[in-house]
């Protein structure tokens, strides 16, 4: 019924920012379509110190980034000259393709008193017929997420479709992603018909067949079965799965099928020949050193 339980490690991105890293890992790299996954925050820092906290124009191939926040506010930049503002219950989905760079800031001097930023961000891997898919950019208000509600139970449907639940986010492959908050003592079950689904422990503690799961953990489930999830105490969980799209290679802020394509894409980053956002173009993330790291293992990585 549980396949794997993965504890999210700590990394450091910048001064303040401290997330946990759930995927990948090296004995499940993928759940479904999902390949990365950091939760930031809450994020208590100085307003003098925010600026050391963003992150720089970088670049990215093959995959979907999907921001979705708790609380605080980010600016969004990138190559197409999107400018967009996230805010929490919304979703920003940038699908990156044949190559995109963007960064993320923190330009709001109130968003990081009081702890008030904490945001969840994942990758998509995208199947091989869209890997070098031209890239675009979408953000989707609350109004456009349907949310459900049951005793002690709420959720937001993120993308794909679970529990009679669809939306319009758009996808490339069969997927599931919601926000679920459970009050104490509340039931309910993991959506059904797909192939790999995962439960994220982001606050509280769940029981799933008379064990308990705390904050930071990510349950991997095995496709059988239907095992009653068990909320002891008020819980905020995301639940994510799909069809697997097949075996990705991963380096740094690149995803790909093919172990040449990332060899290409570094060379492309060091030559400029992947454009900077036209309105944060002034500095960037220079290309990792190497060290010889094969191209399928996971280097240290920026939030997005």
């Amino acid at each position: 019924m549980i396949e794997i339980v993965i504890e999210a490690r700590n990394a450091s991105l910048a001064p303040g920012m401290e997330v946990k890293r759930i995927l990948p890992f090296r004995q499940k790299r993928m759940v479904g379509p999902f390949i990365f996954m950091d939760h930031a925050g809450p994020v208590n820092v100085q307003p003098t110190e925010k600026s050391a906290m963003d992150v720089l124009p970088h670049p990215h191939i093959g995959l979907s980034t999907v921001s979705y926040l708790f609380g605080g506010k980010v600016m969004h930049r990138d190559s197409l000259g999107v400018e967009q503002i996230i805010e929490p219950g919304e979703v920003n989905w940038m699908t990156a393709g044949s190559g995109i760079a963007h960064s993320e800031r923190f330009e709001d001097p109130s968003v990081l008193e009081g702890g008030e930023l904490e945001m969840i961000q994942t990758w998509v891997a995208l199947p091989e017929k869209d890997e070098e898919s031209n890239p675009s950019f979408e953000n989707y208000k609350r109004e456009q997420l349907p949310v459900f509600t049951d005793k002690g139970i709420w959720m937001r449907l993120i993308a794909g479709n679970a529990y009679g639940l669809t939306n319009n986010v758009k996808t490339y492959s069969p997927m599931f992603y919601l926000h679920v908050v459970l009050e104490p003592g509340a039931r309910f079950g993991l959506p059904t018909g797909h192939a790999e689904r995962a439960l994220y422990l982001a606050k509280g503690s769940v029981e799933v067949s008379g064990k308990t799961y705390t904050m930071g953990q990510l349950i991997v489930f095995t496709k059988d079965g239907d095992p009653l999830i068990l909320a002891k105490e008020a819980s905020t969980l995301m639940l994510l799965g799909g069809e697997p799209v097949g075996d990705r290679f991963i380096w740094w802020n690149f995803v790909s099928s093919r172990r040449e394509r990332i060899e290409q894409a570094k060379e492309d980053w060091k030559q400029g020949r992947i454009i900077l956002p036209p309105t944060d173009n002034h500095e960037f993330v220079p290309l990792p050193e190497d060290k010889s790291r094969p191209a399928g293992n996971p280097a240290p990585g920026l939030l997005s």
